[in-house]
């Protein structure tokens, strides 16, 4: 329970100063939604305008510091992240609302297909490290690890997509045809997802299984898993309880990070393939200056990244007695 209670204090500290920086940074920055909005339109708002704007976006430059940071956290208790610019007048809650389903669907789905495959691929490899897929794999996961996920996007979007026509060359969904919980759509939103997902699976996939492949050599170096060998265990018994329980930690602590970046988006990939997602918005956001919903989403990824981590922390405590041992 100590090791439990030290995680907890520990990752509510973390999400304090996340959400205090998150409060600083946008404010240490050369103007405001307001004056951006302003900038964009050339003029064509009235000056008279400013000070109604700055109350519908929430922009507070007249009261003080503190004042400005406890409206900030009462707005984020409510669930207020502001109104965005780039969708004006849309709340930023509802942009990320239609926005994060896509994401976590299609980076999320393809992060935990490429961790799952690379992780059992290179627990196969390290286990028969003298075999002929070993020669043959490694090599070749580490030639598709270097490929950026977007270059492999348009590869895949240019053969299957537009050459064969296999495959649709944009969006996430055929138009006309709205998402719904019925098969046919989920089909639909499926068949769109297939190029995107295959980039990504194929180009991390690689960094899994080299990953995984390395830790379990240096585990099956190690002087309790000779001896479990020595006394004469079932293969399978040293092979799940001595030497992967091991080497799967260092992987699991790549996977949460690489898990709560999720939210994020593989920008480039959603360019690419015109995907609804997240990155996608926050390229609309980057160009068009919309700090409340850039803020909104450094918000979101900071959080995710929180919240996977601990949940990583506590399966540690699971697998390794010795973690938990340590934080009493």
């Amino acid at each position: 329970m100590g090791y439990v209670r030290r995680r907890i204090v520990f990752y509510l500290v973390a999400l304090w100063a996340a959400v205090s920086l998150n409060f600083v940074i946008p404010r240490l920055m050369p103007g405001n939604a307001v004056d951006a909005l302003f900038m964009r339109m050339h003029g064509k708002i009235s000056h008279f305008a400013i000070r109604p704007l700055e109350v519908e976006f929430g922009i507070h430059v007249h009261e003080g510091m503190l004042q400005q940071y406890l409206q900030y956290l009462g707005n984020l208790v409510h669930g207020n992240l502001g109104v965005s610019i780039t969708y004006f007048p849309t709340p930023v809650s509802t942009v990320l609302g239609a926005a994060l389903p896509w994401t976590l669907g299609l980076v999320g789905v393809a992060t935990v297909i490429a961790f799952v495959l690379g992780t059992w691929v290179g627990i196969i490899l390290g286990w028969r490290r003298t075999s002929l897929w070993d020669s043959v794999v490694p090599p070749l996961a580490m030639f598709t690890s270097a490929f950026p996920y977007f270059f492999l996007a348009l590869v895949v979007l240019y053969i299957f997509g537009f050459l064969l026509g296999w495959f649709p060359l944009a969006g996430a969904f055929s138009t006309g045809s709205p998402p719904q919980f019925t098969v046919p759509s989920i089909l639909n939103i499926l068949y769109h997802a297939f190029l995107p997902a295959l980039a990504m699976v194929v180009t991390s996939m690689g960094g899994w299984i080299l990953s995984m492949r390395n830790n379990m050599i240096a585990v099956l170096n190690e002087d309790y898993v000779q001896m479990a060998e020595a006394e004469g265990l079932p293969e399978r018994e040293v092979l799940h309880h001595y030497v992967v329980r091991n080497a799967i930690l260092p992987s699991l602590t790549g996977f949460a990070m690489a898990l709560g970046f999720v939210v994020g988006g593989a920008i480039l990939t959603e360019i690419v393939f015109s995907y609804p997602g997240v990155g996608y918005v926050m390229l609309q956001a980057v160009g068009n200056q919309d700090y409340p919903l850039l803020q909104a989403i450094l918000l979101v990824i900071s959080i995710a990244v929180l919240l996977v981590n601990f949940a990583i922390d506590m399966l540690y405590g699971r697998l390794d007695p010795r973690a938990a041992s340590q934080g009493m």
